[in-house]
Order: structure tokens, then C-alpha cells, then sequence
């Protein structure tokens, strides 16, 4: 069995030998580390909407005077690629990153992981960010430690440890109040498969939106994205580009700030017949349902501000149907936003179709229509 370093006291060794604050974008294997310094009244944890704002962030700590912990997952390590070569680099700010490894080759795991897993020791050494596994036993935390700060004090640059899957002790949180009484993600997406015609094109962001939705209604118009996070709304502009079909984006909160830049373009090209429905529980749930920073957005605000026809808030999955189908008879787009609750439903399992069966499908539906 495998030796597990204890989550809390690498944490508590991290923040003796100076590291922190902790900021990052979450990952199932981090949970430990978010729940734990979240729990600390004493650390502060900042909850990035990608990546690269992780980072960035990162570089503002050092800046005010702190060496800070950037934890993420290897899929999202791509959007670290230009502050890791633009800012930390030539500006000489360290951080330590966590990163965890998904797609680890040998081990099984979804298919989105497998190319960043087979690459991210390559693109570490590329962009020149020394790295090494994950101390494998608690006796080993503190070498560690010590060699990733010798190496931000020489260099004032980013290093790296790995982190592989089951690696570090699980740990439970605080009890937390009871989350407000909200329809479950499964009601929405019944509302959605209702208030939708048989030529609607329908893209599911990642995680459990796109699982839950594939076991709601699976058909040859969807598209599951499983991975690339925040790329929905962008991939449903580019279907809308080329097809007259009615397109629904079924978008999360936290994928959703992960790529607010989509927003702009889709208010910028308002393409006709495009609904974009926002299921906001306010937590990273598909990772653990860490904290989203969605309560203090305002959506509608949003997408009203970069040119959406319509945008509004409603309450209720009946509401959103209703929405939905007034909606679909406006030219657009338009921005439907609703609070659900988190969790998921029983099974929630991933779509049994690979993604590129499911791409090829609907792009096969698409062209037929076409003739």
C-alpha cells in the first residue's frame, strides 16, 4: 500500500518554512490542502477562476511580500504556458506550484487527461520549471520544502512538486451551514430537455453537467465536453458560425469565470438563435464542492453589459422552461441564470460514448440536416 503524506502537517510544515498564501483552482487531489487551509483561521486560501489568474495572483503576493503556493491540476497547466514565460520569468517571481497528475501513464483515467499526462514533466522542463514528485513520506516534507526555497531565493522563479493520485491523507472539513433550498441540477436539465426542440444543439460544459445531462437526455445533437473547461459557450459560437440550428449552452458557474472572455465575443457576434443557461451552485462541485466566487457576480449584469439581447435571473426550473421557450421565438443571444443546489444525482457517471464518437455525431446530424 501506498505511503500517505499527511495533508495537514504538509501544510503546516509549508506555512513554518514561509510559503503562503494558497491559491489556486481545485482539483480532487488538492482537496485536502483547500479543506484544510480554508479551516485555518490563520492561512488564507484565494479561490482563481483559471489558472493563469492563479498564478498571476501569485506574482502580486511575492511582489507584497509573501512566497505563495499555486495548487492545480495538470489539465489546466496550458494556461500557466504565458505567465509562467511572460510574467514569473522575467519578472523573477517564485512560487511554489502543487500540480497534480492526472492522466498518469499506466494508470487508468478519462481521456481528456491522457495527452497532459504523458506531457507535463516535458512542458515543466520546457519552459524551464524544475520539478519532482511529491515528498512520499512525511519524513521526506521537509527537504522538499527547503529545496523548493533554496530555489526560489537563487533563481526568484516558479518550481514545481508532482502530485499523484492518492498521495496525501484525506481530510474532513468544518460542518458548514446548510446550503439554501434550490432545485437540483438533474430538475433543471429535465426543464431543459423539455422546453427544447428535436433540432436544438446542445453543449454541456465538463464535470457533472455534462454527465448528468448525457443520463437526462442523451441524443445526437449534444456535445459533452468532457475537459476544457470554460470552452462551452466558445464551441457553441463556433457551431452557431456554421449551422441555423437552435444552439443551448448548458454552462456551470465556476467554468464559466474560468472564461469570461467567451461572453464578450458571443455579445460581439450575437448570433440569432443561441441560449445560454448559467446552473450556478456556487461550488466547484465535481472537485468537491469547494467555493466558487459566483456569489458575488452578477451574471445577467454581465452578459447585458457585453451585448447579449436578453439576460435574467429566475428561480424556479419551471421559470427556466418558460425562459427557455420564450427565448428560443427573440433573435439572441440570451443569458438564462439559475441557483441550483449541489451535489449530484445517483449515478452521474461520465458519457459511456468517447469524445470523439459524440463530436462526430453531431457534426454528422448537422451536416445532414444541411443536405
Amino acid at each position: 500500500m501506498t505511503t500517505r503524506v499527511s495533508s495537514e502537517g504538509f501544510v503546516d510544515a509549508a506555512t513554518a518554512a514561509g510559503f503562503g498564501p494558497w491559491i489556486g483552482v481545485p482539483c480532487s487531489y488538492l482537496r485536502p490542502f483547500i479543506d484544510y487551509v480554508i479551516d485555518r483561521d490563520d492561512l488564507s486560501y484565494v479561490a482563481a477562476t483559471n489558472e493563469g489568474e492563479a498564478l498571476a495572483i501569485a506574482a502580486g503576493s511575492w511582489i507584497g511580500g509573501r512566497l505563495p503556493v499555486v495548487m492545480l491540476q495538470n489539465s489546466g497547466l496550458g494556461n500557466l504556458v504565458n505567465p509562467l514565460a511572460s510574467l514569473s520569468y522575467p519578472f523573477r517571481a517564485p512560487a511554489l506550484l502543487i500540480i497534480t497528475l492526472r492522466g498518469e501513464p499506466g494508470v487508468p483515467d478519462e481521456p481528456q487527461h491522457q495527452l497532459m499526462g504523458r506531457a507535463t514533466g516535458a512542458l515543466l522542463a520546457a519552459l524551464e520549471v524544475p520539478y519532482e514528485w511529491f515528498p512520499e513520506s512525511d519524513a521526506a516534507v521537509a527537504d522538499a520544502l527547503q529545496r523548493a526555497l533554496a530555489h526560489s531565493e537563487h533563481t526568484g522563479r516558479p518550481s514545481a512538486l508532482i502530485l499523484r493520485k492518492d498521495r496525501v491523507t484525506p481530510y474532513t472539513p468544518r460542518a458548514t451551514a446548510s446550503p439554501r433550498h434550490a432545485p437540483s441540477r438533474r430538475e433543471a436539465l429535465a426543464a431543459v430537455a423539455g422546453a427544447i426542440g428535436p433540432d436544438t444543439v446542445v453543449v454541456a460544459t465538463t464535470g457533472f453537467t455534462g454527465r448528468e445531462w448525457f443520463e437526462v437526455a442523451d441524443r445526437d445533437r449534444n456535445l459533452y465536453l468532457v475537459g476544457s473547461m470554460g470552452c462551452a459557450p466558445s464551441v457553441a459560437l463556433g457551431i452557431a458560425q456554421e449551422s441555423h440550428a437552435p444552439i443551448v449552452v448548458l454552462d456551470g458557474d465556476g467554468a464559466a469565470l474560468m472564461r469570461l472572455e467567451a461572453w464578450a465575443s458571443i455579445g460581439h457576434h450575437r448570433p440569432p438563435r443561441f441560449v445560454h443557461v448559467v446552473l450556478d451552485n456556487e461550488a466547484y462541485d465535481s472537485t468537491g464542492a469547494q467555493r466558487t466566487i459566483s456569489g458575488s457576480v452578477d451574471f445577467p449584469g454581465i452578459a447585458r453589459a457585453v451585448g447579449y439581447a436578453t439576460a435574467q435571473a429566475v428561480s424556479t426550473v419551471e421559470a427556466l422552461a418558460t425562459t427557455m421557450l420564450a427565448a428560443s421565438d427573440q433573435p439572441g443571444p440570451h443569458l438564462i441564470h439559475l441557483r441550483i443546489a449541489t451535489g449530484a444525482g445517483v449515478a452521474a457517471a461520465r458519457p459511456s460514448i468517447a469524445p470523439e464518437a459524440v463530436a462526430r455525431r453531431l457534426r454528422r446530424s448537422l451536416q445532414e440536416a444541411q443536405g
